[in-house]
């Protein structure tokens, strides 16, 4: 008889989480996605770039995650709406506009947060500096939020984690408290992930219920496409974002302002701060 392989009955604090929070889908959410022409980005932050380093900077280079941020955080603050909270039955409108980011932690065996405030003021080269620095600091295991957080997560059976989760989104977002590590708004208004950084070309976010945000945005890979240009098929450089949600907060109207905002700083990248010189 052939013998059985053994598999090791051990769970990330990652999937942990996740199997303690889904449900099947019961909730409306909506779902979109955007491809767009790079061209005018991509050279926006080559230069970028070329000036950091003519400055002599020799840091990580400024990514498209960094400019999409700003965008979103542009974005929000146009689409009122979004930039706000469920509570109790009544929606809430914050007075800032934060972002989380989604930072790979070991390997890809956990997810942590970065969170950038007052987002809808900051040009890419400043997003990019805040969330390089913060994220090494979360890898580097210096950052004591996460660390806290990650360590009670690991300690709880599922069933219970489910409801200290479903708790916690209740205190830091519902009443603004903070709670088991997490400051209060942990993930502000929305929460971006790239997944072009795997090779994916593209993906829609699943909403997490504790995270209570309501837009979800996922960046893919950015790669050579067809574009129409005076009736003409030509060869740009383009991405696909998407976004993922929550019906409560918004309508097809809403979703079109969202979406003439995005187009229109990739269309004008110098909308979001000047190259330096």
């Amino acid at each position: 008889m052939a013998k059985r392989r053994s598999i090791p009955n051990r769970m990330s604090a990652r999937r942990r989480i996740s199997i303690a929070s889904y449900r099947p889908p019961r909730e409306g959410v909506i779902h979109g996605s955007m491809t767009l022409e790079c061209q005018r980005v991509q050279d926006y932050l080559h230069a970028l770039n070329a000036a950091t380093r003519s400055s002599g900077d020799q840091g990580s280079p400024v990514t498209i995650t960094a400019f999409i941020g700003s965008v979103v955080g542009r974005a929000l603050s146009a689409t009122p709406s979004l930039n706000g909270r469920v509570h109790l039955g009544r929606y809430i409108p914050y007075d800032r506009t934060n972002v989380a980011f989604l930072v790979q932690v070991g390997n890809g065996e956990n997810l942590a947060q970065v969170l950038v405030e007052d987002i809808d003021t900051k040009a890419p080269l400043d997003v990019h500096y805040e969330l390089s620095t913060r994220a090494a600091a979360v890898r580097a295991g210096q950052d004591e939020n996460f660390e806290k957080s990650i360590n009670l997560t690991k300690r709880m059976p599922t069933p219970v984690l489910r409801r200290v989760l479903s708790f916690g989104g209740f205190v830091t977002t519902g009443l603004g408290l903070p709670f088991a590590g997490q400051p209060a708004f942990p993930f502000g208004s929305a929460v971006i992930t790239s997944v072009g950084m795997l090779g994916v070309d593209e993906a829609f976010v699943p909403p997490t219920p504790f995270l209570r945000v309501p837009l979800y945005v996922a960046i893919g890979r950015m790669r050579e496409m067809v574009f129409a240009e005076d009736g003409v098929p030509v060869v740009r450089p383009g991405i696909t974002v998407t976004a993922t949600l929550d019906h409560r907060f918004i309508d097809g109207f809403q979703a079109g302002t969202l979406a003439r905002e995005v187009r229109k700083y990739f269309d004008q990248p110098d909308l979001l701060g000047a190259v330096p010189r």
